[in-house]
């Protein structure tokens, strides 16, 4: 079969299309045919050399299919050769078969193509896990998402605004932040020309932020503490700006704040599991009902990998780029 290889880490001629062995399903798991795999910074920071798969897992990028069923390890019920799934990957999915734990398998969502749903593990899972089972975002309360344009972001507002709660956002256009706006974000700012916490402040009369899904790290850590509310919940899931911040514990007690850092992709089976089975829960009706939407910035046709990464290098696009096979 053909597969994203990553010779040797680099810039993005490290991303080499080659021919590789195809992948066997191990009892538990199935043989998925790729139709489209989402591309996630996280397959960047794996092309640099600063996130190796975990042991034992495929070499290849690509954290996120969709496509069919060709092939039922031993022990598989509830799935058949030939269904129609997406799935949540610990790597591997840039290539035209992966091996996929069948717990980590999702339904297609009516109305939702095979190709888009592509666009919709990886996000939906991040979000679901981070957002409301670790922070247990409620009704009512204020959600800040940075970085609202990306494929987190624009899942994190859908579902945050579907379930009743305030979403703040930061973004660095205009048209980053017009797009926020028709997915339900109700405050708006552009880091580049705001400071977002005291925009936040000024926008929720000194409240600040209930929980605040983070992806820059280091470089936000301090403003982040000053923004969160009395009992807010920050949660960091990337490293853009840095992995070495300084934590004002003063601050934190006097909020009776908590601070939380999350992976996704080297959790055990188990609770990869969970919040696979819990987004099916919570997030598929939203998706089918049309409250939730994949949204699709571009796809781009496997060989044209490196273009893809040049998207998301640039930072220029609003939602998911997908990666046909």
């Amino acid at each position: 079969m053909k597969a994203v290889t990553i010779p040797e880490p680099g810039d993005l001629d490290a991303l080499v299309v080659a021919e590789v062995e195809d992948p066997t399903p191990k009892p538990g798991e199935v043989l998925v045919d790729v139709v489209a795999a989402g591309v996630n910074r996280a397959d960047l920071l794996q092309r640099q050399g600063h996130y190796d798969p975990p042991p034992g897992s495929s070499p290849y990028p690509g954290l996120e299919v969709s496509g069919r069923i060709s092939a039922l390890g031993e022990g598989i019920e509830g799935w058949s050769v030939g269904d129609e799934v997406c799935a949540l990957l610990v790597g591997g999915g840039y290539a035209e078969k992966v091996a996929v734990p069948a717990g980590q398998l999702l339904p297609i969502p009516a109305g939702v193509s095979l190709v888009d749903a592509a666009a919709l593990p990886e996000v939906a899972s991040t979000v679901w896990s981070n957002v409301f089972m670790t922070c247990g975002l409620e009704r009512g309360e204020t959600l800040l998402v940075h970085g609202g344009g990306s494929g987190i972001g624009t899942m994190a507002i859908q579902l945050a605004h579907a379930l009743g709660a305030r979403v703040a956002v930061t973004a660095g256009s205009r048209e980053k932040l017009e797009a926020c706006r028709e997915l339900g974000a109700d405050i708006l700012i552009d880091y580049k020309e705001q400071d977002f916490v005291q925009a936040l402040k000024d926008a929720t009369d000194g409240h600040g932020a209930d929980v605040i899904l983070d992806v820059i790290g280091a470089k936000y850590l301090p403003r982040n503490v000053d923004a969160l509310a009395t009992g807010g919940r920050l949660v960091v899931i990337g490293m853009q700006g840095g992995v070495k911040g300084e934590l004002h514990i003063g601050k934190l007690l006097t909020k009776r704040g908590a601070v939380h850092a999350t992976s996704l992709r080297a959790r055990p089976l188990e609770e990869k599991a969970e919040i696979v089975a819990a987004v099916r829960k919570h997030v598929w009706p939203l998706v089918e009902s049309g409250e939730v939407r994949p949204i699709v910035h571009t796809t781009l046709p496997l060989a044209d990998v490196r273009d893809a990464h040049r998207i998301l290098d640039e930072s220029s696009h609003i939602g998911k780029v997908l990666l046909t096979v």
